[in-house]
């Protein structure tokens, strides 16, 4: 891709910060305008879905836009002032011009005591309504009077807007990178998640990988149903998958598995986590959070879990004005797109071996693997040969080692690959896929399985480096 990598915290901030003040909802222009900053670094397919379109138990809503809106005091003052910010309105507000006593207002008005300076994030999406949101101290120096509402929105026909890139591999078996576009002004949720999204997919994209890869970019629910709908056919090529958000708060990193908990979505994200933040913690499924409640409904059952630093809800300046560009750190950017990427390396040169010489532990030194000083403990890349050696039975992976070794997986893959070719290990004819389970289930092989060469090692070129861990 022409456009330069995203690599560093700054940079993720910078991208994070672009897309910030845009306006968001399920629909409407402020998708587009996020998309088309996304696809300044990677070329994302835009996808149009009419209004209308049924999509499963749902139908896809009128098309929002928004101009302007205001509450305008008696003496004349904007008080409300969706220029200001725009989580002054609630999102899908229809269009209004009106005016009222303050006592009717305050019907229509949304504040937080708890937290008096801070603006409420509140939608009414599939009920026409309107709103403001407001801070609660602004909303407790209102005076009684005659205040005019205006609110210049429009609810028309027209689309859905979500933008999808896929990234071939050398064979059809997807990984699933998802993460929301709706949300106007919230800096945490979720402009990092697709800040990580898009320097992950751009990441991914410069070098060949065995398996593809398919990025969604799509408002919540709505847009994962309707991506959903349009895919269906293909589905049964995801072998694993994450949704993405909440990814630049300083809360460590959180994985919540898969339906199932068992896939080898949940197995690679649980290990991954365990190398790249000692906080961070592994919760269970349940269906209420982001798109992963579409993508794990019983129906699609997809092997495809969730990362976070902190949770939807779990930390105080969720889905409110607080949730600004203060809060997200570009180190804690730089982090979570560290965890994806070695995400995207474990599942790439994660394999299962067999061992040419099982009988006994065979002679490492004679074949310059072993140091040639004994006495003390053996270093960490021959504690791996030995670890791989005795676990290569071709029915573990390296994963499955480096989860009971502790040792890191770059570290066993750089010691497998030393292994195959001294011919003591070969890789084995299966790979753990099926279905995204775990890597205690095997599978048929994609494609022609590869001929061993008269040594007994792989005629493959060398793996590439796995991990910096």
């Amino acid at each position: 891709m022409s456009a330069p990598a995203l690599n560093t915290g700054r940079e993720l901030h910078e991208v994070a910060t672009r897309l910030y003040p845009i306006c968001r909802s399920i629909t409407g222009q402020g998708v587009r305008q996020s998309l088309r900053l996304i696809r300044r670094h990677v070329p994302l397919a835009v996808r149009e879905v009419p209004s209308g379109t049924a999509v499963f138990d749902w139908e896809v809503p009128l098309e929002w836009n928004i101009e302007d809106a205001a509450i305008v005091s008696p003496d004349g003052e904007r008080v409300v002032d969706f220029q200001e910010h725009n989580l002054h309105v609630v999102s899908y507000s229809e269009p209004v011009a009106a005016e009222m006593q303050l006592t009717e207002l305050e019907e229509r008005l949304h504040s937080l005591p708890e937290h008096p300076s801070w603006i409420p994030y509140r939608t009414s999406y599939y009920r026409r309504s309107w709103g403001f949101c407001l801070r609660h101290e602004t909303r407790q120096s209102l005076r009684p009077g005659t205040y005019r509402v205006d609110i210049k929105s429009s609810l028309a026909p027209g689309s859905l807007t979500y933008g999808d890139l896929a990234i071939p591999g050398r064979g059809p078996e997807e990984v699933l990178f998802f993460t929301h576009v709706c949300h106007p002004s919230l800096a945490n949720d979720n402009a990092s998640g697709m800040a990580v999204a898009t320097a992950l997919a751009h990441w991914v994209a410069s070098e060949p990988r065995r398996y593809s890869y398919r990025f969604v970019f799509a408002p919540g629910t709505i847009g994962s149903l309707c991506w959903l709908k349009q895919n269906e056919p293909s589905l049964g090529r995801v072998r694993a998958g994450l949704v993405l958000g909440l990814l630049g708060d300083s809360g460590a990193l959180t994985y919540k598995m898969s339906r199932d908990g068992d896939t080898l979505t949940d197995m690679t994200a649980g290990y991954v986590l365990s190398q790249i933040d000692p906080e961070s913690s592994v919760i269970p499924f349940s269906p209420y959070g982001y798109d992963e409640r579409q993508l794990c409904s019983p129906g699609f059952n997809l092997p495809v879990g969730r990362l976070t630093r902190s949770v939807n809800n779990g930390y105080p300046q969720y889905h409110t004005s607080a949730d600004d560009l203060t809060l997200i750190e570009p180190g804690c950017l730089e982090q979570s797109l560290e965890a994806c990427k070695l995400f995207v390396t474990v599942m790439e040169e994660d394999a299962r071996y067999v061992n040419l010489s099982p009988k006994g532990e065979p002679r490492l030194g004679k074949r310059g693997l072993y140091g040639s000083v004994g006495g003390s403990g053996p270093a960490e890349r021959e504690q791996a040969m030995l670890w791989v050696l005795n676990q290569s039975d071709g029915s573990k992976s390296l994963l499955d080692v480096a989860r009971r070794s502790g040792l890191p997986f770059g570290v066993l893959q750089e010691a497998a690959s030393a292994l195959e070719q001294s011919g003591l290990l070969r890789e084995a004819s299966t790979r753990v896929r099926q279905r995204g389970r775990s890597s205690r289930e095997p599978y048929s092989r994609r494609g022609k399985t590869r001929q061993d060469s008269p040594a007994g090692g792989s005629r493959r070129p060398a793996r590439r480096k796995g991990g910096k861990r």
